[in-house]
């Protein structure tokens, strides 16, 4: 027989993890406006990326050449994402109104691929069997635009909303205005990259 103090059929109990909770509902399930009164005011700032990928060539050279019939795209991108990041409260509804003190949208041409022409004419007749397995590639083949914009501030809460709806507004515009010429362009790739302030401090991808 063996000695020693009998064995416990008990699995040793786990520490319960915080649940994570979504600050803008209330105990009951309602949507309100966080509060921000015990913030403290803080230089904050935040950079989103996106872009539109083109299905054809037409819309680079067009661009390049300043020749679409809506004016020069990038820098309508530009003021459109500008405007867009001043007006997030009033798209996003639960968007605190901040005194942005700066905001810099900035639209890079991606370049088309080598063999694009190649690319895009071997999808040709694949409209019958929905866009076709290499359609991706035809997108990315043929260029685009990325945009990339910082938004910074002073204050109470962080500004990732205002990039992100700036973003969404520069490609938007980009879209608007060269989908006459190309009606399978994407955009991609939305997301913020960099936020700098507060309590939780820096974050990067």
């Amino acid at each position: 027989s063996s000695s020693g103090p009998p064995r416990s059929n008990q699995v040793p109990e786990t520490p319960a993890r915080e649940t994570a909770q979504l600050p803008h509902l209330t105990p009951q399930g309602s949507a309100h406006m966080v509060s921000i009164s015990d913030k403290a005011n803080t230089v904050r700032t935040a950079i989103a990326v996106g872009r539109v990928i083109f299905s054809n060539q037409s819309p680079l050279s067009l661009i390049r050449a300043n020749a679409l019939k809506k004016g020069d795209v990038m820098a309508v991108a530009r003021i459109a994402g500008i405007m867009a990041a001043k007006k997030c409260p009033e798209i996003v509804p639960l968007c605190h109104p901040v005194m942005i003190s700066h905001v810099s949208v900035n639209l890079q041409l991606l370049e088309a691929k080598a063999g694009a022409e190649d690319v895009q004419n071997s999808e040709a007749g694949t409209e019958e069997s929905g866009r076709g397995a290499g359609a991706k590639d035809v997108g990315e083949s043929c260029g685009g635009v990325e945009v990339e914009v910082k938004v910074s501030c002073t204050g109470a809460t962080g500004v990732e909303m205002e990039a992100l709806t700036a973003v969404m507004s520069a490609t938007l515009t980009v879209y608007d205005m060269c989908k006459a010429v190309d009606k399978g362009m994407r955009i991609e790739g939305v997301r913020v990259v960099l936020k700098e302030g507060g309590r939780s401090g820096t974050w990067k991808e």
